[in-house]
C-alpha cells in the first residue's frame, strides 16, 4: 500500500502562511476527503518553521464546499473535536489542500463533550484588520447553536464513529511519510 503525503497548508484572510503540516489521504466518503496524521506530526507555523509536534493520532475531514474542516484527536489530547472556520478547502493539486482560516474555531472537550466557540476576540479584531466581506461574517457561529451544520458535527456521535475508524487508519500509518518540503 501506499500513502499519499498531502501538504495542509492553511493561511490568514492577507495571504500570510498560518499552520502547515503533512497529513496522508485516508480515504474520501460523502463526508469529504479525510486526511492522517501519526503520532510525532510536525505542525510548523508561517515562517517560523515547527512549533510542536502531536502526541496522538489525528484526522482530518476537508468536507466538499464547506465553511470549515474539522479535526478529531485521539486521546491524551483534550480536545476531542476541533471544527475551524475557513474558507472552503481548495485542491490546487493531488499532493496539497488549501484553506483561509477565519480564526473561530468550534471544539469539543474530551472529558466533559462540552462544545464551546473560541477565538471571538480574533475574529472581531481581524474582522475589521482585513476587512471580511459580509459573506464571510455571516458565516461565523456566534454560539455553539448558531451554526448548526459546523456544532452538529462537533456533538454528533456518528461522525466521532466514523472518524475513530480513520483515527486507527492513521496510527498504522508510523513511518509512512517523511518531511514536508
Amino acid at each position: 500500500m501506499t500513502v499519499a503525503e498531502v501538504l495542509v497548508s492553511v493561511r490568514k484572510y492577507d495571504g500570510r502562511l498560518h499552520w502547515h503540516h503533512p497529513m496522508a489521504r485516508l480515504g474520501e466518503d460523502e463526508h469529504g476527503v479525510w486526511l492522517g496524521a501519526q503520532v510525532g506530526t510536525v505542525y510548523s507555523k508561517g515562517e517560523v518553521g515547527p512549533v510542536y509536534t502531536t502526541a496522538e493520532p489525528r484526522v482530518m475531514l476537508f468536507p466538499r464546499d464547506a465553511w470549515w474542516t474539522v479535526l478529531f484527536q485521539a486521546a491524551p489530547a483534550g480536545l476531542e473535536v476541533y471544527c475551524d472556520v475557513t474558507t472552503p478547502s481548495e485542491w490546487p493539486n493531488h499532493a496539497e489542500v488549501t484553506m483561509v482560516d477565519l480564526d473561530l474555531d468550534v471544539c469539543r472537550i474530551r472529558a466533559t463533550g462540552s462544545v464551546f466557540v473560541d477565538d471571538e476576540d480574533e475574529f472581531a479584531r481581524h474582522r475589521v484588520q482585513y476587512g471580511y466581506p459580509l459573506k464571510v461574517v455571516r458565516k461565523r457561529p456566534r454560539q455553539p447553536r448558531g451554526s448548526p451544520t459546523l456544532c452538529a458535527t462537533a456533538r454528533n456521535p456518528s461522525a466521532v464513529s466514523t472518524a475513530g475508524g480513520w483515527t486507527w487508519s492513521a496510527s498504522e500509518l508510523r513511518g509512512c511519510f517523511g518531511s514536508v518540503r
